[in-house]
This record gives C-alpha cells, structure tokens and sequence, in this order.
C-alpha cells in the first residue's frame, strides 16, 4: 500500500491497552492543529463528561437513526450494550475546513473506515512485545483479572491484524510514538 504524503484523515488502532488513548491526549494537547475525531455513544455520561467533548450523547434510537441514514463512519456495539461510532458529517467538515483529521478506533472500526474512506492512512500502534502489552494491561487495575485474561485473548487477535494497516508505530516512548504519528500526517513535531 501506498500512504499518501499528508493524509487528510489518519486512522489509529491497535491491540488494548497499547496506549491509544494515551498517544491521543497527547496530541490533543500538544497538537492543537490536529482534530481529533469524537465519538457518538449510546451510554450515558459519567461524571465529568461534556456532551460533544469527550463523546457525543445520543439515545438508542437516535444512534439507529445515524446508521439507517448511512451517517456513521464505523460503529459497534461493545460489550453487547452500548453502541460507539463516528459520524460521518463530522469527519467530513474538519476535513472540509482543512484540518488533519485522526480517528483513534478499535481494529472493528479501522476495517469499516477502510471500506468507507479506503484513501485514509491506517496506523496500527503497537507495544514494544507482548510482556509490556501484558504489564500495561494488568498495571491498569481497572479489569477483574477474568476481564484482562478475555482483553488479552482479544489481543492475540488484535495484533494479528498489523499487516492491514499501512505503518506500524511502535509505542515505546509516549512522545516519540506521537512525533512519528503526526509526522506522518505531515505536520512538524515538537523538539524533545
């Protein structure tokens, strides 16, 4: 696969607990030129959560609609209760008003937007081996130890998937991995 020079939509997955999240807040906050791409859920907000920041809260029936209509990018159902996606109209008007756009999503997802949007560039983040894949996981403590034994059995599978992807970025180092992530994306980044 070729990958185009400066992508105007960069798609980011990888295996759990890689540090997806981690690398996209740093983005965010060191990159405000890149938008970062929210999305629609079903569930309900947590504490602290901010409606159009953090997610966008929609009920069942509207998220149905949003499928029905052909406006998701990608969407799933987690965990077999709520549902997740990216709206299309969003992605499109950042892309639209020239902003580098990057959808931090799950391996599901990155398949749909390749069927969806195939001229994306496809990141897939991987950890450094399989022990720190574990170590990040299981220091976490936020799964019961059944929990992390099914995320790491999803991870096998996950990882599987590398070769779809058109670049490997290697989450060895936090800044690093989101300087050869947003080079790639054609912006300059931050002197370490």
């Amino acid at each position: 696969m070729t990958v185009s020079p400066h992508p105007a939509v960069t798609v980011l997955a990888g295996p759990t607990a890689v540090g997806k999240g981690t690398i996209s807040t740093y983005i965010r906050d060191n990159y405000p030129q890149v938008w970062l791409s929210v999305s629609a859920t079903t569930r309900q907000p947590r504490p602290g959560e901010v409606d159009g920041v953090h997610y966008f809260f929609v009920g069942p029936e509207k998220f149905g609609e949003l499928v029905n209509d052909g406006e998701m990018l990608e969407w799933a159902v987690v965990h077999g209760q709520n549902s997740y996606g990216t709206i299309r109209t969003k992605v499109e008007e950042a892309v639209a008003a020239g902003k580098r756009v990057l959808l931090e999503i799950d391996l599901q997802g990155a398949r749909q937007v390749k069927e969806n949007l195939p001229e994306a560039t496809f990141v897939f983040l991987a950890p450094p081996s399989w022990e720190e894949l574990v170590r990040r996981l299981v220091g976490r403590g936020t799964e019961t130890p059944e929990e992390q034994q099914r995320r790491l059995e999803t991870a096998k599978l996950e990882l599987a998937a590398e070769s779809e992807f058109d670049v490997t970025i290697v989450n060895d180092d936090i800044s690093r991995a989101a300087n050869e992530l947003v080079t790639l994306m054609g912006l300059t980044p931050h002197a370490r």
